[in-house]
């Protein structure tokens, strides 16, 4: 059917024509070709992004995974390797605030390259005093041995008194006794992590906000999650390389006026605030876990440092990064919104803490040590433990109480050294050295026989390895659940703000993290656990050094029970922020039920609910803002 010109005319001339806001529609177009821009180059910086997080983690993870050795190196206790490891923590505070702030407002990709090169200065710095310090002293007396020769541990007659303990040898001690006193090689290791943790200051406030600023709504939650997995993946190289080299054997400016208002609007954001809470304590409970993990498997189950990194770095850290990925892909797949992520956050801390709770029935007894946990005569110890290390048996060795050089009795009993253990002859050299006629080393109903003793502690009791067993699963079952709520955390945080405020809060997020979780938690629990020290190691030069044995039970309970309690108080901050988000103002609900029965919008897709829910929580707490449906 043709229309003929006149009423063609007449149609065009009834048509009423509407002016068009150029301007606006010049913003939206920029916007548009910023937005496809990047949109091209987001899986580029997310594939950096993510190699930055592995590298990191996998250095951060072998450092925590030569706590004990760093420990022994230096001859330091627990206490003092907390500060040493919260020295990382440290460093990301001092810079923290003005990077998180400033940094959004300038180019992130190359303020987070530059924090990379700060980084690898620092790890630089961490292996310097391998390569000044001296070849690592061993606390041992059959180290001195070279040869197959017979030679007497238990030295009953001072003319048998060796030449390293000559007046000449005694010259050559005092030598080295200066160089010691004078060398606090332990600086360099903390300083350098002091620089690691300036280095990576930009990349978690600046590298997770600007993905979630360009990616796709809907895909945000699993990129964060890919970096985040990429971040547990480091950890498993990290192990695997602690537990490989564990079997080697040693040798300011002005200031923006806008900045205290930003302050003001985070710090006046009660979900934000309850968020903040939330995770202070619960990265306290699990800092403090995962630092003294290591040390609390080899004592706890007396499983060597090889073993106890290897386990870590294939077992458990898998299930955490699986876990975090979990979680980045159900809330993609279910398109959970603010709400959600908030519950799913509180029933993973909540279900995981519980599974937590039965580690305690997962433990094993003391060794039996002669002369700190039983007595030279098979009983249980209930005196001064420094006082019991003597008995009649090696009354005529001149022992000295501070070496700690433990061997293994055939019957079963591990003593100090195998001058306490009355060993009158050795034969071979190394670990295959073999103690001969140990006068302490007597069968419990024959106290006077003499026998024979191996290097090394003797193993735990029967059920001990049964124990570690139940300990395993238990523990990647309950790293996996607590993982499950990592990336809903970090989505409810970032909906919970303004986006132009995402980067700021985030590294005030971090700065609170380190200074109130980070530095501190390695600290107190180190000190915790230093109360159940059973035995000290002394220096050479006198003083106190690292502690060799633990009570087992008291070590159960302390390193337990405190990540326990911080991990309950987190929780009830969890089901705080859980309420205040369900108490949101209903005219927001009114609004958006009636924008949805309007003709363009009643066949709203899931994805359109999924980002009008974030919008409504996020205008809940900005009433000033629009919500843009």
């Amino acid at each position: 059917m043709e229309i003929s010109s006149k009423e063609n005319t007449r149609f065009f001339s009834n048509t009423t024509i509407l002016p068009v806001d150029r301007s606006s529609f010049k913003s939206e177009s920029s916007a548009s070709k910023e937005k496809q821009s990047c949109c091209g180059g987001i899986k580029i910086f997310l594939g950096a992004l993510s190699f930055v997080y592995f590298a990191k983690a996998l250095s951060g993870s072998y450092l925590k995974s030569t706590i004990t050795q760093i420990e022994r190196r230096f001859d330091i206790p627990s206490s003092l390797v907390g500060i040493i490891d919260g020295s990382f923590e440290i460093g990301n505070l001092l810079i923290i605030i003005f990077v998180s702030y400033f940094g959004a407002k300038l180019h992130r990709p190359r303020i987070i390259g530059a924090g990379c090169l700060i980084m690898s200065a620092g790890t630089f710095l961490i292996a310097m005093p391998q390569f000044f310090m001296g070849r690592y002293q061993y606390e041992r007396f059959s180290s001195t041995i070279n040869s197959t020769v017979s030679v007497s541990p238990c030295l009953q007659d001072k003319s048998q008194t060796p030449l390293s303990v000559s007046e000449k040898s005694q010259a050559n001690i005092n030598t080295g006794c200066e160089k010691e006193a004078g060398s606090s090689m332990w600086i360099y290791v903390l300083l350098g992590n002091l620089l690691r943790g300036i280095g990576e200051t930009p990349i978690q406030p600046l590298g997770i906000t600007y993905i979630d600023d360009y990616a796709i709504e809907e895909n945000a939650a699993l990129y964060i999650g890919c970096v985040q997995t990429a971040a547990i993946i480091g950890p498993i190289f990290g192990f695997l390389l602690g537990s490989l080299c564990a079997k080697l054997y040693v040798d300011i400016g002005f200031v923006d006026l806008d900045f205290l208002p930003s302050l003001k609007n985070l710090f006046g954001n009660p979900v934000y605030i309850l968020c903040l809470c939330a995770s202070i304590i619960q990265f306290n409970s699990l800092i403090g876990m995962v630092t003294y993990k290591p040390k609390y498997i080899e004592q706890q189950y007396g499983q060597t440092s090889s073993k106890t990194n290897f386990v870590i770095g294939l077992i458990n850290i898998p299930a955490v990064a699986f876990g975090i990925f979990s979680g980045g892909l159900i809330m993609k797949k279910f398109r959970i919104n603010v709400l959600g992520a908030a519950r799913l956050s509180l029933g993973s801390s909540f279900f995981g803490y519980l599974l937590f709770l039965s580690l305690f029935a997962m433990g094993c007894e003391n060794s039996d040590v002669a002369g700190l946990t039983v007595s030279y005569h098979g009983t249980k110890q209930t005196t001064d433990y420094e006082q019991t290390l003597f008995s009649e048996c090696n009354s005529g060795c001149l022992c000295s109480k501070n070496d700690w050089d433990p061997i293994c009795g055939e019957n079963g009993v591990t003593y100090v050294s195998a001058c306490l253990a009355g060993c009158q002859a050795s034969n071979g050299s190394g670990k295959n050295t073999v103690y001969f006629n140990c006068s302490c080393v007597g069968s419990l109903e024959s106290p006077s026989r003499s026998s024979s003793a191996v290097v090394g502690p003797c193993q735990k009791g029967k059920e001990c390895p049964k124990m570690f067993q139940y300990f395993l699963v238990i523990s990647v079952i309950t790293s996996y659940t607590l993982s499950v709520g990592g990336t809903p955390g970090y989505i409810l945080l970032l909906r919970c703000i303004k986006p132009h405020l995402k980067s700021f809060a985030l590294g005030i997020y971090t700065l609170a993290i380190r200074v109130l979780a980070g530095i501190p938690a390695p600290v107190y629990f180190g000190v915790a656990i230093d109360t159940t020290c059973l035995k000290w190691g002394g220096k050479r030069c006198g003083g106190r050094g690292a502690c060799r044995l633990y009570d087992s039970s008291a070590l159960r309970y302390v390193y337990l029970g405190l990540t326990l309690v911080l991990g309950t108080v987190s929780v009830f901050f969890s089901v705080a922020v859980l309420c205040v988000l369900r108490k949101r103002p209903s005219p927001h609900d009114e609004t958006l039920s009636a924008t949805q029965e309007r003709g363009a919008c009643r066949t709203k897709s899931r994805k359109d609910n999924f980002v009008n829910s974030d919008l409504l929580i996020q205008s809940t707490y900005w009433p000033e803002k629009e919500t843009r449906l």
